[in-house]
């Protein structure tokens, strides 16, 4: 197979939209395209048809090239519980958690699952994309690592370097990527990328060629910012929007609770295009607004932990007072268990052992306890409109609001609840909102006008602009010639 790696000079310099970009690109040529992340870091996930679990943008990466994700794609993820530990699944399953030492420790003996799984998305590409981690500037985390240079060394790839201009200093960025590099892995970087340019390319003619005499790189694109990104999941929950512009008659306001440890947040990214309904995502500290129709609890990689912030930032007692207006309230997944009475940790999966009380808006309880569920899912809502997704949780939630849940699937289990008034359901599955008779009819009972958007067809009509752009900025030829034919590095 041949394989290149893109890396960047830091986090969201747009390594995995140019990766999406140019799988769909190479796609479109009658190649067989593969993506591959070694690790990801991310409570962005989604389920693969193999059963197991991936970053959402290998997922994206995936649909990109036409393919079906699978776990092999991103071998190791890690996903976060707190501010020094993480989840950590490879090849789809939950292996344990750990703290941030802890996993550096691990990271040597997990280099053999990731090139077992380089090995396998190869046998079945003619090119295999390969999307680094962070910035390949920190040389700190160096010794043991998996997600960059270290990964191109045993992998025996090439290297793609990509810098964000839209950050500043970018001259700066890219050169002095290369001095602090062990010359072994400077040397294999073999070209760069400028992402994110405004304005008229020439005025940075000379730029380009600046670094590309200070480097010995070659320039191979100079990417103009893609307007259209933003039809795209994003990975990272700090990219989530706070601006809005209001609630009105015409555009009803939708908020979303970021907790500290959101998750799967790109399951509001179809609400976002809908043109007659404002959305906005709340960070802790941030009231939520008397004009909002509807707020929901999205998922999160520590319920216990997130649903005390929701207290302690006084989102339960504005919770309280919208439903006394008689505003509608939905919580999925880890959004669900809150809005029940109770959630025990007996096991002491999310942290020490307890139980900690909900928000008492669902007749039900949850016990954080068994086996993750990873599976795909289809049905009916309870207003009779079709829907699909994925579940993705730990836990177990009974009661008798369970008695009248939110969905049944088409095998009859029922799943969530739905309280008495009809205006607060809660559910464990994620997607629900790319299902568009289910958004179009969520709308209708908030009061928004839905549109006639098809998100699955904004996706791949993004995905075709994306690459179209690529093609038109980006050295695509010359990137296929640097793709070199690997040869694994055993031990």
């Amino acid at each position: 197979m041949k394989a290149i790696m893109f890396q960047g000079t830091g986090s969201d310099v747009g390594k995995s939209l140019l990766v999406a970009g140019l799988a769909r690109a190479f796609a479109n040529r009658g190649l067989r395209v593969r993506p591959f992340k070694p690790q990801n870091m991310s409570n962005n996930a989604a389920v693969t048809a193999d059963g197991g679990e991936i970053g959402r943008a290998q997922a994206l990466q995936a649909r990109a090239a036409r393919v079906a994700p699978s776990v092999h794609m991103n071998p190791v993820l890690l996903k976060p519980q707190s501010e020094i530990g993480a989840q950590v699944v490879v090849q789809g399953r939950v292996v344990g958690n750990a703290p941030a030492r802890a996993y550096h420790a691990m990271k040597p003996q997990l280099m053999a699952s990731v090139l077992e799984s380089f090995r396998l998305i190869g046998s079945e590409a003619d090119i295999v994309l390969v999307e680094g981690a962070g910035s390949a500037s920190e040389v700190n985390l160096r010794s043991g690592d998996i997600a960059n240079m270290g990964f191109a060394r045993a992998a025996d790839v090439p290297v793609v370097l990509i810098g964000d201009i839209e950050r500043g200093g970018i001259i700066a960025s890219l050169v002095g990527t290369q001095c602090v590099l062990e010359p072994e892995d400077a040397q294999r970087i073999a070209g760069f990328i400028v992402n994110k340019f405004r304005g008229d390319p020439a005025i940075f003619a000379d730029g380009m060629t600046l670094i590309e005499s200070r480097t010995g790189w070659k320039a191979l694109g100079l990417i103009p910012y893609f307007d259209r990104a933003n039809s795209l999941p994003a990975e990272d929950s700090q990219s989530l929007s706070v601006e809005r512009a209001g609630a009105s008659a015409d555009r009803p306001l939708i908020v979303v609770l970021a907790y500290p440890r959101i998750s799967n947040f790109d399951d509001f990214d179809p609400l976002r295009l809908e043109p007659g309904v404002e959305v906005a995502f709340l960070r802790p500290g941030e009231p939520i607004p008397g004009a909002a129709a509807l707020v929901i609890l999205p998922g999160s990689k520590a319920t216990m932990a997130d649903l005390a912030t929701l207290r302690e930032t006084g989102w339960d007692i504005d919770l309280a007072a919208h439903v006394r207006r008689g505003g509608h309230v939905l919580g999925i997944c880890g959004g669900y268990q809150m809005l029940g009475r109770e959630i025990s940790d007996p096991e002491g999966i999310e942290g020490p052992p307890g139980a900690t009380a909900g928000l008492g808006f669902l007749d039900v309880d949850t016990i954080l306890a068994g086996g993750k569920v990873l599976v795909e899912v289809e049905g009916k809502a309870s207003a009779g409109v079709l829907i699909k997704g994925y579940e993705m949780h730990v836990g177990r939630t009974t009661g008798p609001g369970c008695q009248a849940p939110m969905l049944r699937f088409s095998d009859g289990r029922g799943d969530g609840a739905t309280a008495m008034s009809g205006r607060i359901a809660g559910c464990y599955v994620h997607g629900l909102l790319s299902s568009d008779a289910y958004r179009a009819k969520l709308l209708e009972q908030v009061g928004a006008r839905a549109s006639a958007l098809s998100y699955k067809d904004e996706v791949e009509a993004t995905l075709d602009a994306l690459a179209a752009h690529l093609e038109l900025h980006v050295d695509c030829d010359r990137i296929l010639e640097l793709a070199s034919k690997t040869t694994i590095r055993q031990g």
